[in-house]
């Protein structure tokens, strides 16, 4: 008879002073892991000001671990964050696209550096407080991995892994995937965290609840050109392409102009609708389904598929921007795989450049690309 092994599994927890992974660390030393917390450190300019306070952050992540009985440690990725994600975010930024620095985040930093630095820490797995699923499936006499959504819909957060390959997810555990925000909370609360009343983060922590346009114009330069409407009228001036995004109906410095009527006589507001890198030129249209908003076809490039390969060709529901329904669409099949072509019977609004195209095959996220 072989005598059982009692060594439990190590789980290095990313644990970042907030109420999900703060909870998410309890929950996982009550299923039985040994669990270590990871404190990552992801920007250093401006740090401690009234928009991003890491020591503060760094104060409730390790009260929090004292409490529920984990060690942590603080690591500093900032080197890392700088070169993978921000300097990519300053180049689409660049280019007059609209990228979501989240999503690439969670691919480099979070499941790549951190991933590795917990390896050496003699990890089994890695955990964070994301709201998603994995789920391990036999195909073909193999084991592969799912990307599924979490359970609570307002708060599934799968639409910023989409990125995530087999490797990394045979590492990852979600403990919140399962529960909502609610039950999150209360546990917080039962246990007396510290953090337990913390307000959530929003945003990227090193733009904070700035102005964001402030923010861009400390490291990109502005460059004015003519607001045009669509039929050419000029009628404002832009501070430079960068500043603006598609869709985008405040902070356009044209509200003086009345738009078009609609039909309740009511002048309809303005909305960036293009934009001419070329001639510096930014579009606007009056009215919020002006057709420039509205669009069928939607390519995406670097494109990322969870399994490792494309699906077949097919129905499926997508989504253009993180916090919207899933959306019928077409998978439509290519000769390049890098590159994905999604068809929406109803027209998509506001389709932005830069922003990630995620593909869904009822709860499964099976992966996307960055919209062209």
């Amino acid at each position: 008879m072989t005598e059982q092994s009692s060594v439990k599994p190590r789980v290095v927890v990313g644990m970042s002073g907030g109420v999900d992974s703060s909870v998410s660390a309890w929950l996982l030393k009550e299923q039985g892991y040994e669990v270590i917390g990871l404190f990552m450190k992801n920007w250093e300019d401006d740090d401690d000001s009234e928009y991003c306070s890491t020591r503060q952050d760094w104060l409730d992540a390790a009260s929090v671990a004292d409490l529920v009985g984990v060690d942590i440690e603080a690591v500093n990725f900032s080197a890392d964050y700088k070169d993978r994600v921000f300097s990519e975010f300053l180049r689409e930024y660049s280019a007059g696209r609209t990228p979501n620095p989240d999503v690439l985040c969670n691919a480099e930093i979070k499941f790549k550096a951190f991933l590795d630095h917990a390896l050496t820490l003699g990890a089994d797995y890695i955990a964070t407080g994301h709201y998603a699923r994995v789920r391990a499936v036999q195909r073909q006499g193999a084991t592969e991995y799912e990307l599924l959504k979490g359970l609570d819909a307002s708060k599934d957060q799968s639409y910023f892994l989409h990125r995530l390959n087999q490797a990394q997810l045979s590492k990852a555990l979600f403990p919140l995937g399962e529960i909502n925000k609610t039950e999150v909370r209360q546990i917080a609360h039962k246990l007396g965290l510290p953090n337990a009343a913390k307000k959530d983060s929003t945003g990227i922590c090193f733009i904070g609840e700035r102005p964001f346009r402030e923010f861009l114009n400390r490291y990109l330069p502005t460059n004015p050109g003519p607001i045009l409407t669509d039929d050419g009228q000029e009628i404002g001036q832009h501070h430079g392409l960068a500043f603006y995004t598609l869709g985008q109906r405040k902070g356009l410095g044209i509200g003086g102009i009345k738009g078009r009527q609609n039909d309740d006589g009511i002048a309809d507001a303005w909305y960036v609708a293009r934009k001419d890198l070329q001639n510096n030129t930014l579009y606007v249209v009056s009215g919020h389904d002006h057709p420039w908003l509205l669009q069928h076809d939607v390519l995406a490039d670097e494109v990322s598929w969870v399994a490792g390969h494309a699906p077949v060709a097919g129905t499926y529901g997508a989504k253009t921007r993180y916090r919207q329904a899933d959306a019928p669409c077409e998978l439509v099949p290519g000769s390049d795989p890098a590159r994905l072509h999604l068809k929406f019977p109803q027209a998509q609004w506001a389709v932005t450049p830069g922003q990630s195209s995620v593909l869904y095959d009822g709860d499964v996220c099976l992966g996307g690309g960055i919209i062209a």
